[in-house]
């Protein structure tokens, strides 16, 4: 009698970050619809904001990240998901360019742009606040993923079409990972 063995592939693991932003591309990456329950087939989503997992896991095939690192809570999640992560797509104009997030850098340091919004604003008796821990504390300047990481794709917009992140995400999955490295601008 033979014994039969059957084995099941393991589903992508797919990864939605979001950084320092405004959730744009979040709300994009929604906005492909019905798509998302044929996503859902395709490979598994283990970590995203729209879903309740607190830590980043082990061994994701893809992770799309938005936002720029703008604190140190963004710099050390980054550094997770990059060590964790074979694909890291920076996804949409903020985790590529900074964009709107990095429009303080100009201003100077963090404790510059602190001053002038705390300090030097109209109020009276202004303060920084200066409890720790209630909120994470700001690099002195924005910076764009590829700046801190090693960035395999781009999806560019602000935020990209739910188009441009269907089909990142359909030629990551299809097996054309290995061109991002050749080709940065793949899913632009």
């Amino acid at each position: 009698m033979e014994t039969v063995v059957t084995t099941t592939a393991r589903k992508p693991r797919i990864a939605t970050v979001w950084l320092g932003g405004c959730s744009g591309c979040t709300m994009s990456f929604l906005d492909v619809d019905e798509w998302l329950i044929d996503l859902a087939n395709m490979a598994d989503i283990v970590f995203s904001p729209v879903i309740d997992i607190k830590e980043y896991p082990e061994n994701v095939d893809v992770a799309i990240v938005e936002g720029a690192v703008a604190n140190d809570d963004n710099l050390e999640i980054l550094l997770k998901v990059r060590a964790r992560t074979k694909v890291l797509i920076a996804f949409g104009d903020c985790a590529v360019t900074g964009n709107v997030t990095a429009m303080r850098n100009p201003l100077g340091t963090a404790t510059d742009v602190l001053k002038a919004v705390y300090v030097d604003s109209p109020d009276q008796g202004g303060q920084i606040p200066a409890r720790s821990h209630i909120l994470p504390v700001l690099l002195d300047q924005v910076k764009p993923l590829h700046e801190v990481v090693k960035v395999d794709a781009y999806i560019h917009g602000c935020p990209p079409s739910a188009a441009s992140i269907r089909k990142a995400l359909e030629e990551a999955l299809a097996g054309l990972v290995s061109q991002i490295n050749e080709s940065p601008d793949l899913f632009g």
